[in-house]
């Protein structure tokens, strides 16, 4: 099939999608403001019973452990941080409409989900390392959760040529996306790109998304996101915490390394923190979903 007839199928699919629920739509318009506070926030969520419930149910889970239960709106979102609501909002968004097992033809919906969390949390645990502004520390780990999101259209709309595109990863050991190129001529960066930008996630996301394959050709102003990401999935592939098709990946760049300030040894060294933060964030997205 060819690359124009593949995209138009793919951007049908896309358009097709559910939007982000208007709730989630403001949510991303107030939190763009550097002026937003926790009443702007509270004033939009408490008109979401649904987003409301999840909220109270995040802040009171053993993700945060808190000796009393928290029944305040605003104060719960005080406690989470804006940053941390406005992903959760996200990620109900997502799950809402790409979660069903339905959509996992070609690859496990477990071992693709434990393998985005897991890119999730090593992108935020880096950027803490790194000294990250602790505000933005859940945008790392959005942009790690959702790097892969590409890859669930072209599960869902062409399963057997996916399954073909993971049958010659695994023959030639080449990462995925090569093969997804060579046999659909669209890889899910590409895919995962215009889905962020039909949800209007924001720049920084979509930069991570698109270019997670193709990171040293990348010339824009979210290199720190993007290199930490990239990194993240390197290591979560190599170390197969989850499964998301990819057994080959390409080495890391050393300017990756360099950038970051970190070296394989250290990824080595908090691959149980890793794991143990993996499922903590479960909690989350079982929140979320």
């Amino acid at each position: 099939m060819e690359k124009d007839k593949i995209l138009a199928m793919i951007k049908a699919y896309i358009s097709k999608m559910p939007s982000l629920p208007t709730t989630v739509s403001k949510i991303l318009e107030i939190c763009n403001d550097p002026k937003t506070s926790p009443s702007d926030l509270n004033q939009v969520i408490s008109l979401d019973p649904v987003l409301m419930g999840k909220v109270m149910k995040l802040i009171n889970s053993a993700y945060y452990s808190l000796p009393n239960q928290i029944t305040s709106l605003v104060r719960a979102i005080i406690m989470l941080g804006i940053n941390t609501v406005k992903n959760l909002a996200i990620s109900t968004a997502i799950l809402g409409t790409l979660g069903n097992k339905k959509n996992f033809q070609a690859i496990n919906m477990d071992g693709f989900w434990r393998h985005s969390i897991g890119v999730g949390v090593t992108a935020k645990i880096i950027a803490k390392y790194r000294n990250v502004d602790k505000t933005l520390l859940e945008e790392y780990f959005v942009a790690g959760l959702l790097h892969d999101l590409g890859k669930i259209p072209l599960n869902n709309k062409l399963s057997t040529e996916y399954v073909e595109a993971i049958s010659l990863t695994d023959k030639e050991h080449i990462p995925l996306y090569q093969s997804e190129s060579r046999l659909l001529e669209v890889n899910h960066a590409e895919v995962g790109k215009l889905i962020i930008e039909s949800w209007k996630l924001g720049k920084d996301i979509e930069d991570s998304v698109y270019f997670h394959h193709n990171v040293m050709d990348y010339e824009g102003e979210n290199k720190d996101i993007l290199y930490t990401v990239v990194a993240s999935n390197t290591f979560a592939n190599t170390y197969e915490i989850g499964f998301s098709g990819d057994r080959y990946p390409e080495k890391l760049a050393p300017e990756i390394f360099k950038y970051l300030g970190i070296d394989w040894e250290y990824l080595e060294e908090i691959e149980d923190e890793v794991n143990s933060e993996i499922d903590k964030a479960q909690i989350f997205l079982r929140v979320a979903g």
